[in-house]
């Protein structure tokens, strides 16, 4: 009965996970979660609804691997975006880096403004806070992980998984309101446009665009940087605007 009874209790686990809706098995969705309204973006065996940012077809460094999106070291791929657009939505992912990697999801990308095959939007920094140099080029964290990128820093109370080990990603944007999320933790909350964030925004790489992160949708995106990072469980539930 106790072997019974600790089987049943593992697969809650599973099941529930960090914030209670992680699937039980990788690149899949519970049934609560179709009921709520969540729909996945990596199928874990295609790339089926992704495309190349700027580009004819995905470049070969992108590949579909046990189960991940993973970006391959040195490849100069280019970033990735969802064919589609969005823009209130609730969006989760998890990621691997590998030893002094750099990677990021952008959100609220437009392709017509992109710099060379970067594409330009609030960027949710995926990075090995340890081991990179970009971490420490500003003093305030704001180009550690779950940073907005360059313009404001996560909490120095969260908590990230080394290299080898998943973690959860989780970006929250509901009308000008928008949150980074860690592993099951808030980590960052800003609102686009206000005082606050503008005169962030002065102070960063992106003071010469000051509209940037208040057009109305975008891709998401994941980016190439020249290291090898792996994405899964990459899931969206759209948002009706509070």
């Amino acid at each position: 009965m106790r072997t019974v009874q600790r089987r049943i209790i593992v697969g809650a686990l599973l099941v529930l996970g960090t914030g209670g809706l992680r699937a039980a098995e990788p690149n899949q969705l519970t049934p609560e979660e179709q009921a709520q309204g969540w729909r996945l973006l990596f199928d874990g065996r295609t790339l089926e609804g992704w495309q190349s940012l700027n580009k004819p077809a995905i470049a070969p460094g992108w590949v579909v691997t046990n189960g991940t999106i993973t970006i391959r070291k040195n490849s100069k791929a280019g970033d990735l975006i969802t064919n589609e657009r969005f823009s209130n939505f609730d969006f989760r992912f998890e990621f691997r880096l590998t030893p002094g990697a750099n990677s990021g999801v952008k959100y609220l990308v437009d392709p017509a403004r992109a710099q060379g095959s970067h594409g330009i939007g609030p960027e949710y920094q995926v990075l090995d806070d340890q081991r990179h140099p970009d971490a420490k080029l500003r003093a305030d964290g704001s180009r550690t992980t779950a940073a907005l990128y360059d313009v404001l820093p996560a909490s120095k109370e969260k908590t990230l998984r080394p290299p080898g080990e998943w973690n959860e990603g989780r970006i929250v944007v509901n009308g000008r309101r928008v949150e980074h999320w860690l592993n099951g933790v808030k980590v960052l909350e800003y609102e686009r446009g206000s005082e606050e964030f503008r005169a962030a925004l002065t102070k960063s790489k992106f003071s010469n665009m000051p509209d940037f992160a208040n057009w109305a949708d975008g891709h998401l995106l994941l980016q190439d940087h020249n290291d090898e990072v792996s994405y899964r469980n990459l899931k969206i539930r759209v948002l009706e605007p509070n």
